[in-house]
């Protein structure tokens, strides 16, 4: 089969809105005009499929000529899954045969596909793209790190350069892109940046519209997660947690309770004080425990809280003794989960030998682990699955609504974030808590807790 019946083939393939994106592409390609474009369209959009068709078309008119297509990546897996997907596209045309790994790159006749790591310390210097540059998932991608390395490679060919992803920071490779392209749009130059958010990739797929409204439902249309990767809004670096529909919204109506009811499961989420044994009295941290009713919902897990308990210079030997009691005799909780960050981590033990095997599960607060307990709280609160005990104006209640409205989220680079209280304004032992109840809830039943950073395999079929 020749390369104009492959083309032919897997035209049909792309949806309008991906064929209109590879047309102004592969224009610029043909024609030599260099320059850039920018692609926002909604996870599972079908972004990637978009990507390997151009690849494979611009291979294919170049397979005499000859010439090198270079894609980057924020790491190596996914600068494989993207070599691998072109590679099963040239299946997909009937034209395997034309196709060969070389060097780690995919040759079809004189033309080539590299891709490449483009995370910190990947060593990529002098390699050259002629025919196309590509920076798969930009938002991910350090501007220093593709300034430095990448964007020389286009330089010297004038190679058009395509960055594609899904908003995060204000400051992200791909927003620069995107604030260029939309300058040079205003002062009349053709369209350079192109955005699909999921309601129009629901046009055409229905099933994505059904796949999109169960992520809504899961982790409310508020959370940074789906404001980004399915309405394609920017989230500022640092805001607050919580905006106030939500903080009404976790606000419940059920009683407190001092002990379990028969028949319903409890978890918990213990964080333990601080080692600031230097620090006054009433300035040092608590041991923060709340308890919380779990149940299973279509959407993940609901968690009602239903008590809050704290101590304060308690010695260690007597509170984890109290500790034990509280959570094996008085509530007989199911799960844990347990600070074990520093000095927390013997203590998590000594409270794990007290407890059934498997109850207690140690939290390390890492900067990927403390994000994905954010995002986990975040998830609960704006899907409603989070419920506070009906305001009962005690200490406990007043301190832990103080703590949500206070907390500030940052969201970083690779799609993190780090949420805590100014310490400036007080304490968010409450708060890590109440996020470490939430974490433990999801043993009961639901889908997997909402994490920074997707699948990149998660695309629908085109």
């Amino acid at each position: 089969m020749n390369a104009a019946a492959g083309l032919r083939r897997t035209l049909p393939v792309l949806r309008p809105y991906q064929a209109e994106v590879a047309r102004a592409l592969l224009r610029l390609i043909v024609d030599g005009e260099g320059g850039s474009i920018s692609v926002e369209i909604a996870r599972q959009g079908g972004k990637n499929e978009l990507s390997a068709q151009v690849e494979l078309y611009t291979l294919l008119m170049h397979a005499a000529r000859g010439g090198t297509a270079v894609k980057c990546a924020p790491t190596y897996m996914q600068a494989a899954i993207s070599r691998e997907r072109l590679r099963r596209r040239f299946g997909d045309a009937g034209l395997a045969s034309l196709v060969r790994s070389e060097g780690g790159a995919l040759r079809c006749g004189a033309a080539s596909a590299r891709m490449l790591s483009a995370e910190p310390g990947a060593n990529v210097v002098g390699h050259t793209a002629d025919l196309l540059l590509e920076v798969d998932e930009a938002q991910d991608v350090r501007v220093e790190k593709f300034d430095r390395d990448f964007r020389p490679m286009a330089a010297s060919t004038n190679a058009p350069v395509a960055f594609y992803g899904t908003p995060w920071g204000a400051s992200s490779l791909l927003e620069q892109a995107k604030a260029t392209h939309r300058a040079q749009e205003r002062a009349g130059g053709p369209r350079r940046h192109f955005r699909f958010d999921w309601e129009q990739v629901a046009r055409y797929v229905p099933a994505y519209r059904a796949y999109v409204e169960g992520e809504r439902a899961r982790l409310g249309e508020r959370h940074p997660l789906f404001r980004t990767q399915y309405l394609l809004e920017v989230v500022h670096e640092a805001d607050r947690l919580f905006d106030a529909p939500t903080l009404a919204q976790v606000e419940g109506r059920h009683a407190r309770l001092r002990a379990p009811l028969a028949g319903e499961r409890y978890v918990a989420g213990l964080d333990l004080a601080g080692p600031d044994r230097e620090a006054v009295r009433a300035e040092r941290d608590w041991t923060v425990l709340t308890i919380g009713r779990a149940t299973a919902k279509p959407g993940g897990p609901a968690l009602e809280v239903v008590e809050f308990q704290a101590w304060h210079g308690e010695p260690t030997e007597s509170l984890l003794e109290l500790l034990a009691d509280r959570l094996r005799s008085v509530w007989r909780v199911r799960h844990v989960a347990v600070d074990a960050t520093g000095l927390g981590g013997p203590l998590a033990d000594l409270l794990a030998a007290r407890l059934p095997r498997g109850v207690v599960e140690p939290v390390v607060f890492t900067s990927e682990r403390k994000s994905r307990l954010g995002f986990g709280l975040l998830a609960a609160a704006h899907s409603g699955r989070l419920r506070l005990f009906d305001a009962d104006g005690s200490r406990e209640w007043i301190e832990c609504r103080r703590q949500l409205g206070l907390a500030r989220g940052a969201y970083r680079d690779a799609r993190t974030l780090q949420f805590d209280v100014d310490p400036t304004e007080g304490h968010d032992d409450y708060l890590l808590s109440l996020a470490l109840c939430v974490a433990a809830a999801r043993h009961e039943g639901g889908p997997r807790a909402a994490h920074g950073r997707f699948a990149q395999t998660e695309e629908v079929a085109a």
